[in-house]
């Protein structure tokens, strides 16, 4: 079964700057958008930001927005490469992040069909 595989977390201070990566490639995804969330420990998993198949529609969290940039790459034949690229993080930006899919985006978790294993980003102050 396809999988998807979210990584690029990490230990880094505030106001540095990290690039998760999601690997969406394979015929399971094929026209599903992409998005991130992430969960902090003893809160609700919440959607941080999402990318339409095509790329050219994007969403974000309002605390995000500005700071975090999502893209798409299917330049390679066969690879469907989607990054969240966050500048000046904040310590409220820690959390596991992962990666989902679903072939309409809305901010409800219950709504994304596909999830990746996750990825720990931590900003210490």
């Amino acid at each position: 079964q396809e999988q998807l595989h979210d990584t690029g977390g990490g230990l880094v201070q505030v106001g540095d700057s990290l690039r998760l990566s999601c690997d969406a490639s394979g015929r399971t995804f094929s026209g599903y958008a992409t998005g991130w969330f992430r969960q902090a420990p003893g809160k609700e998993r919440e959607f941080v930001a999402a990318v339409s198949w095509s790329g050219e529609s994007q969403y974000y969290e309002d605390s995000v927005e500005g700071r975090f940039t999502i893209s798409r790459d299917r330049r390679d034949r066969g690879k469907n490469m989607v990054y969240l690229q966050m500048n000046s993080l904040k310590p409220e930006d820690t959390a596991v992040y992962y990666c989902a899919a679903a072939r309409v985006m809305v901010n409800d978790p219950l709504g994304w069909d596909y999830w990746g294993q996750g990825t720990q980003v931590t900003v210490s102050s």
